[in-house]
């Protein structure tokens, strides 16, 4: 195998239906050179306007994210049978990459499929957690609440607040909802 070959072959994936209905992902989308200095709070607003537009279109919820100085961490579950989140990760990483003109997203992301075990709440929910404590493990804040570039989106629901004490109730709450609005 020629290191050509190595540098420009694709992540395996799964079928596509493992990306439809109700699936849970977590989505790891890295900059090209691992590239910094992109991350503002303009663009934050920006992204988050992206992911809006996305779930709409597809069908998703993201109870969790977080925007590192040279990766991002979406988790997102889709709450219709019609729901496509390769679909919508297409859709974002184009307005992203365009928003980020001259810095871009690596050709293709990292995704995981939670499986059933991974999607009960308990270890979702540590899986949540895991994703907003980054900025803690890589020392850019002391604690993860006080990190600028990490949330929620729920599309109808702009107050609703990771960090709010009972979000995780409201959140399955409105989960359910949205899924039986979409049987």
């Amino acid at each position: 195998m020629t290191i050509d070959h190595v540098l420009h072959r694709h992540l395996p994936r799964l079928s596509p239906s493992h990306y439809q209905g109700f699936s849970f992902i977590h989505w790891t989308m890295a900059m090209n050179d691992r590239t910094t200095g992109w991350l503002t709070p303009a663009l934050h607003a920006q992204v988050r306007e992206f992911m809006l537009h996305a779930f709409v279109r597809y069908d998703l919820v993201c109870p969790t994210y977080c925007l590192m100085p040279d990766h991002l961490h979406l988790l997102w579950l889709g709450v219709a049978p019609k729901s496509n989140q390769r679909l919508a990760a297409a859709f974002f990483r184009k307005q992203v990459n365009e928003l980020l003109q001259p810095h871009k997203l690596q050709k293709q992301a990292y995704d995981h499929v939670l499986r059933e075990s991974e999607r009960e709440r308990g270890a979702f929910q540590s899986t949540a957690f895991y994703i907003l404590e980054n900025p803690v493990r890589a020392g850019l804040v002391a604690h993860a609440q006080d990190y600028a570039y990490s949330g929620n989106v729920v599309p109808g629901y702009p107050s609703l607040d990771v960090w709010d004490n009972d979000y995780w109730d409201k959140f399955w709450k409105l989960y359910e909802v949205l899924r039986k609005r979409n049987p």
